[in-house]
């Protein structure tokens, strides 16, 4: 599915033989971008927490020539949710079918499809078909349910054409990177460093404050106040899930203005007193805000040059002193 829901036009069919009611939920938008251009984007799970809003982290579980799946995180009504789904992948119809596997409640079942259908114009009808059955069909869990389907169905909507309509190609907007870093430390050791970032100010040096709330357990909320290399302070406000001793990934609510979108993972692999630690993040560049962030006649080339080395240098900082013993 999508990062969850779509909404729209709801259809709901009588139930039979007690079983839950199967609804079902429809949005269309025009778009100017090409149907092609459109479906790429939707197509690279990878891609959505940087250009969706409700999405936090996209993991693959198994990957074929025209199917996939993977673990999704994404807020739902201010909540974080997961769920695995799988989905079919037809580049030539410009079709993408979704299932989940395995639902988060008040979900009991969800699948849709997405379409792109080219228009003589040159543009795009974007649909966004959605339907799911509810642990029960009381009427606050069905509200609650396509509520967050209307909701997260027009953010992401949105936010698919404003990328492709920016005129240049995907690749130069949104990219990943990662830096991957051996610790002579147990997993348990820097899994811990990692995840108390509410101890970061007396243990980074480029950290000056952390606000952290964990109201759920492994579901965290952290704002984080850093001091750039030239002395200036930078405030970040972002969303992370914790897999204890494996992976945090996390989501980065308000972005800074040279990215419309910004989210990554810590994830840890090893055994003993040697521990590989890797750091990824997803980025997409707000290309409307490079000469006014970086300088006139800065481009695309030069935002992912500063936006790799900013990132980078911090993610190697935290991990260089995550490997120092606990006494230094």
């Amino acid at each position: 599915m999508s990062s969850i829901p779509g909404g729209g036009q709801h259809r709901t069919p009588t139930a039979r033989g007690g079983q839950p009611e199967l609804r079902r939920t429809e949005h269309l938008r025009y778009s100017m971008a090409s149907a092609q251009t459109l479906y790429e984007l939707a197509a690279d799970v990878t891609r959505w927490p940087a250009i969706f809003g409700p999405s936090v982290y996209a993991q693959h579980l198994g990957r074929g020539q025209s199917t996939e799946r993977f673990r999704l995180w994404a807020q739902v009504n201010g909540e974080v949710k997961s769920w695995v789904s799988r989905r079919e992948l037809d580049p030539d119809a410009l079709w993408i079918r979704f299932d989940q596997e395995e639902s988060a409640s008040p979900i009991a079942s969800m699948g849709g499809e997405w379409h792109f259908r080219p228009l003589p114009d040159g543009g795009t009808e974007i649909v966004l078909l959605h339907e799911f059955t509810a642990v029960d069909d009381a009427p606050e869990t069905i509200s609650w349910i396509t509520s967050a389907l209307d909701r997260n169905s027009a953010v992401e909507l949105e936010a698919l054409t404003r990328i492709a309509e920016l005129g240049h190609p995907i690749d130069e907007l949104v990219f990943s990177f990662t830096d991957t870093v051996a610790l002579k430390r147990s997993a348990a050791e820097v899994y811990d460093f990692l995840h108390r970032s509410d101890l970061w100010p007396q243990r980074l040096p480029h950290v000056q404050r952390v606000v952290l709330k964990e109201d759920e357990p492994n579901i965290q909320d952290m704002v984080m106040e850093t001091v750039t290399a030239d002395g200036s302070t930078h405030s970040t406000h972002s969303v992370r899930v914790c897999v204890p001793g494996q992976l945090i990934v996390y989501k980065q609510l308000m972005p800074p203005r040279l990215l419309f979108g910004h989210s990554g993972r810590w994830e840890l692999a090893g055994a003993g007193d040697e521990v590989l630690v890797t750091a990824e993040h997803t980025v997409a560049i707000n290309p409307v805000a490079v000469a006014e962030v970086l300088g006139a006649g800065k481009t695309l080339a030069d935002a992912r040059e500063y936006i790799r080395t900013a990132l980078g240098r911090n993610s190697r900082s935290t991990l260089a002193h995550a490997g120092k013993p606990a006494h230094e």
